[in-house]
């Protein structure tokens, strides 16, 4: 069973999307397809990319690097839950991907990216897709944009999901499990 880790791209302490991420990873794991786990980059906090060889190189000195190469290396897929910032994605996660390259390699990846605005962070998703390319990921076409996340929380940082929603991750998911199936990742 592939297994997939939903990571929630914010290290706001207040992020909209930690529900958001939550929520998607309860829909994932509700899948047979998925062995399922949810990521919170707030939690991994890894500081600014700070190894001196190249990622490419494989040669990390610093156990915060060793322990997320082993976090992604566990994974056969992703799903990013990424906010937009400013019209584009996090540095949390331009970071998080930029410390690794091997771990990366062949990986399917799903996309659901939101905004407090009505963009519901489409831009972001455009954005990080080559950079996604570049590291030898495999970004799924179909993506979710969900618009006006703030008013969409609930009480105690919950996200009622609604019907569309959750067909929109479920379609998300649908191409992430193709893409698995097609070809099994490099490592």
């Amino acid at each position: 069973m592939p297994r997939l880790h939903v990571v929630s791209a914010s290290t706001r302490p207040t992020s909209s999307g930690r529900p958001l991420a939550a929520w998607v990873a309860e829909l994932a794991a509700g899948r047979a397809e998925f062995a399922t786990t949810l990521i919170d980059l707030a939690e991994v906090a890894l500081p600014f990319l700070d190894e001196p060889a190249h990622p490419a190189e494989g040669r990390y000195i610093h156990g915060h690097t060793k322990a997320w190469s082993a976090t992604v290396a566990a994974a056969d897929c992703f799903v990013f839950v990424m906010p937009m910032y400013n019209g584009g994605f996090s540095a949390p996660l331009k970071n998080a991907i930029d410390f690794l390259h091997q771990e990366w390699q062949g990986k399917p990846v799903g996309l659901i990216s939101y905004s407090a605005g009505t963009s519901g962070g489409a831009p972001a998703v455009e954005m990080i897709q080559p950079v996604l390319r570049r590291v030898g990921l495999r970004p799924a076409r179909h993506t979710l944009s969900i618009p006006g996340i703030e008013e969409r929380t609930g009480p105690y940082g919950s996200f009622p999901g609604t019907a569309d929603l959750a067909a929109g991750v479920a379609a998300v998911l649908d191409e992430v499990a193709g893409l698995v199936a097609d070809e099994p990742a490099v490592v």
